[in-house]
């Protein structure tokens, strides 16, 4: 959130609460004589220990790439399992500066800038598209998204979309849905010439960022503003239902589905932790803390852990899912504001932006170590670590299943 917009928030937060109120696959058989057999039979079933250990199908949103686990929805993201589309493109770093209206690059092999993007006023997220093919800087106060090419690394024409904060894709792929924080609306486009397709307003303050459900029929979205989740039907485009934390003051963050996609997790900046959730029933949360300033929440390569930023205190809490607590926190040396990024391909090193010390961090997943802090604009925000694992992106700065 860009500092101003921040204080600007927490001092009409009072004011905003009283008026408020997201294969088949074909099997050939040989018949006697060496010839292809490709008349239809029936599969023979398979032996009983066999069926015991076959997961069941998730009946998905139309047109969604089949669940690949229905016990991991991260499955796809395995270490360096890059998509075709992707495994020629140059490893980076973008750090979009909402100070500074530039995207920084760093060679994540060197931790060394190797360009500067000057793009529109006050980019805030640097976010995969669906497909993977492209990188969309939300140019939230010039009012525009910015492409950039991640096999060349440069920056193409700016397309006009109203009030980007964050941008992210519906799980087939069919629609872009831009979060008009300022706005307050949720604004489904077409994913490649970013059209509008359909408005979706809200009546809470400040929709930033949100998740999708294990099948991805519904989506559920942090209203940053005014403390409140919305739960969306994504086919319908319509909210479905709308909740206040129970938190004076709380201000909602990034939002994490869990690898069974049984809870969403919630980080709340004011709270200090992360608020737990079951997105089917969206019955009342828990809190669970975690540090000052709870702010991003990143899934390790095998599943197992989620890394979360505290920006208030320049720590970052490791989350273990099977023994649902923290068991881990990391400290950067001299401290720091540790915001908002992405893991490394390889899942060593968990990258994020300092957000009010102008600099990135790159940290040691196995030990916690910081490995650099490197120098960048204003403001560094929604940082994205490209390409990435994963068949397809759901937005943000990098949501990949």
């Amino acid at each position: 959130m860009h500092p101003t917009l921040l204080r600007r928030a927490l001092l009409t937060g009072t004011a905003l609460t009283a008026v408020a109120a997201l294969v088949a696959c074909g099997t050939e058989s040989k018949d006697k004589t060496g010839g292809t057999d490709q008349s239809p039979k029936a599969a023979a079933p398979a032996p009983a220990h066999q069926r015991q250990k076959e997961k069941p199908a998730v009946p998905g949103l139309p047109g969604m790439p089949p669940v690949l686990d229905p016990n991991d929805v991260y499955a796809a993201d395995r270490p360096n399992r890059l998509s075709p589309v992707v495994k020629d493109f140059p490893s980076r770093v973008y750090v979009p500066n909402t100070e500074s209206d530039t995207v920084t690059v760093i060679d994540p092999e060197t931790y060394k800038v190797v360009d500067t993007l000057h793009v529109g006023r006050q980019p805030q997220h640097v976010v995969p598209s669906w497909d993977l093919k492209t990188l969309w800087v939300n140019n939230n106060r010039g009012h525009t998204l910015t492409p950039i090419d991640p096999k060349t690394g440069k920056a193409g024409k700016e397309v006009e979309v109203h009030d980007p904060y964050n941008l992210y894709f519906t799980p087939n792929g069919k629609y872009a849905i831009v979060m008009a924080s300022l706005d307050r609306e949720l604004v489904f486009r077409d994913p490649h010439t970013m059209k509008r397709i359909k408005t979706e307003p809200v009546t809470c303050y400040g929709v930033n960022h949100a998740d999708f459900s294990r099948d991805g029929r519904y989506f559920i979205v942090s209203c940053e503003f005014s403390g409140e989740l919305l739960k969306v039907d994504t086919e319908r485009m319509e909210v479905v239902g709308q909740q206040k934390l129970p938190f004076k003051g709380a201000m909602p963050q990034d939002v994490k589905v869990s690898p069974d996609g049984k809870r969403f997790y919630i980080a709340d900046m004011m709270a200090d932790g992360m608020w737990v959730i079951d997105g089917d029933t969206f019955g009342k949360p828990t809190l669970l803390p975690t540090g000052k300033g709870c702010h991003g929440l990143y899934v390790s390569r095998d599943s197992r852990e989620m890394y979360v930023s505290n920006r208030g205190e320049g720590t970052v809490s490791v989350f273990d899912f099977t023994e649902d607590r923290i068991t881990k926190k990391w400290h950067l040396p001299d401290g720091g504001s540790p915001d908002m990024g992405g893991v490394s391909a390889d899942g060593k090193v968990l990258w994020l932006s300092g957000r009010y010390d102008a600099e990135v961090y790159a940290i040691d997943t196995r030990t916690g170590k910081q490995l650099a802090r490197i120098p960048v604009g204003s403001g560094p925000h929604g940082l994205a670590v490209y390409p990435q694992p994963g068949r397809y992106s759901l937005g943000h700065t990098g949501i990949f299943r």
